[in-house]
């Protein structure tokens, strides 16, 4: 995330723009009891009966622990040159207290020097939603101590890899572990207790700024520290309306604001906090935590799929709330029962998100006029579909060729406006375990058999690909 920016045609990428591929830890590794691991929030949740599409686990997912250097050949070969990848807490420090486990860490160890051989840039996030399970029975995010836990995680992390990865990520959509996990719960931990999910968050941020503090410390200066946001691109159902206006501020403000305004500006907004002042008065708010939350940032991730359309709500509507994370009667959004969700209009993914790469312009565009001079990278974007391969085995996914194409062309158009994007890096690499929807939605430009654990690259990867080789975008029907 150090590369300087460079300027570009209408018609090219810069020469410097990293193309990669994401994933994340339990998604994809498996070997959930190997060399010492111990169970996540993840295990826990997804053996619960109910909890996922079809009792689905990442027991074996991909199985990437054992089949990494294929894996990156594979990259390689498709001409990958960046790869974002998550490292898993407790197989690392297995009960997140204490010292680490050196076979864990060997397998990253090696990872990254397969990918340096490769020719391909490592960027590790330290932390993709999989907490250690007793520091979740010891109260999770809501309690202030996981952020201290989370610190001493990352300095373990980056004195084993920070001589050989410059990009790193503390978290991974803390918005996600927050209020899917703890106000919500279709998400681990499964916890359903609004204020608790608006401590989780605060903790979130103190864990990303206490993350960074220790990274710094152990890291030579040249590495770049960063986090990633799934900040939603919030839209009025009608823009004239005040009461319309009012529900998105709210949304915007639980979304973005909770996040941006402590790590980017040094302050909750005022309107998040008297609007969720029926749950809380924030008083877990310590001294000096704005100040440790608040220090500077390398590089942000931004995280897109779909914008979120919504309205002030009808009073004598009831019953469950689908929002586009998932249906269920408690709400990942706390104090808004006056706000009301749409469904975007528009051509749909599998999961049901509106196609709409003008949302990904949007939040580049927002962010560059927020912090002016933050190099910003795109660490996930991508489609669900509904993949299978032909009776040639090739597996072609042109709805996903056309969805790349159009939120690149969106990410070409904010660089071409002054944007400084360094990379994108495409959600996700291969099929995987796809958290409460099990196997059921494939987001991969790479297909995956989980029965034979067989890789097959969709044209998507190709055409992705040969992007990333020339640095020019491929007419959607070029594969």
């Amino acid at each position: 995330m150090s590369d300087s920016a460079t300027p570009v045609t209408p018609a090219a990428f810069p020469p410097a723009f990293l193309w990669g591929s994401a994933t994340s830890a339990y998604q994809i590794e498996g070997a959930v009891q190997e060399d010492g691991r111990t169970p996540s929030i993840w295990d826990t949740f997804s053996h619960t009966p109910g909890k996922t599409a079809g009792g689905d686990t990442g027991d074996i997912a991909n199985d990437h622990y054992h089949r990494y250097r294929d894996d990156v050949a594979m990259m390689a070969e498709l001409g990958l040159g960046a790869y974002r990848f998550s490292v898993s807490w407790p197989r690392v420090q297995p009960t997140g207290r204490g010292p680490a486990v050196q076979r864990g860490l060997d397998f990253y160890r090696k990872l990254v020097d397969e990918l340096l051989e490769h020719g391909i840039k490592p960027a590790v996030t330290l932390y993709h939603w999989d907490l250690p399970q007793e520091l979740e029975d010891a109260g999770g995010w809501p309690e202030r101590d996981t952020a201290y836990r989370f610190a001493e995680y990352a300095q373990i992390v980056g004195e084993a890899l920070g001589d050989r990865v410059e990009h790193w990520i503390t978290l991974n959509e803390p918005w996600c572990s927050a209020f899917l996990g703890y106000a919500s719960g279709v998400h681990a931990p499964g916890r359903t207790d609004p204020a608790a999910s608006l401590r989780a968050a605060h903790h979130l941020n103190l864990a990303h700024g206490l993350g960074t503090k220790a990274l710094r410390s152990v890291m030579p200066a040249r590495n770049s520290v960063a986090l990633s946001l799934n900040t939603s691109v919030v839209r009025p159902l009608s823009p004239e309306d005040p009461a319309d206006l009012a529900a998105a501020r709210k949304i915007d403000d639980l979304s973005g604001g909770i996040f941006h305004g402590p790590i980017l500006h040094g302050a909750y907004p005022k309107t998040l906090m008297e609007a969720t002042s029926s749950l809380t008065d924030w008083s877990f708010v310590q001294d000096g935590d704005l100040e440790l939350i608040h220090q500077p940032l390398d590089a942000l991730g931004l995280n897109y799929y779909t914008p979120t359309l919504v309205s002030a709500a009808d009073p004598e509507a009831k019953g469950p709330r689908a929002d586009g994370h998932g249906e269920s009667e408690h709400s990942p959004w706390p104090a808004t029962e006056d706000v009301a969700f749409h469904q975007s209009p528009g051509e749909q993914t599998a999961m049901g998100w509106s196609v709409d790469p003008t949302g990904l312009y949007d939040l580049i565009m927002r962010c560059t006029r927020e912090a002016p001079g933050l190099p910003l990278y795109i660490t996930e974007n991508g489609a669900a579909f509904d993949d299978k391969p032909g009776a040639d085995g090739a597996v072609h996914d042109p709805e996903r060729v056309a969805y790349l194409h159009g939120h690149l062309s969106a990410v070409r158009r904010a660089i071409t406006d002054g944007a400084d994007v360094r990379g994108y890096y495409l959600w996700s690499l291969m099929d995987n375990f796809e958290w409460a929807y099990g196997y059921e939605k494939r987001f991969g430009a790479v297909y995956v058999d989980y029965t034979t654990q067989q890789r097959t690259p969709k044209s998507s990867a190709l055409w992705y690909g040969r992007a990333a080789r020339s640095g020019v975008l491929p007419e959607p029907d070029g594969i």
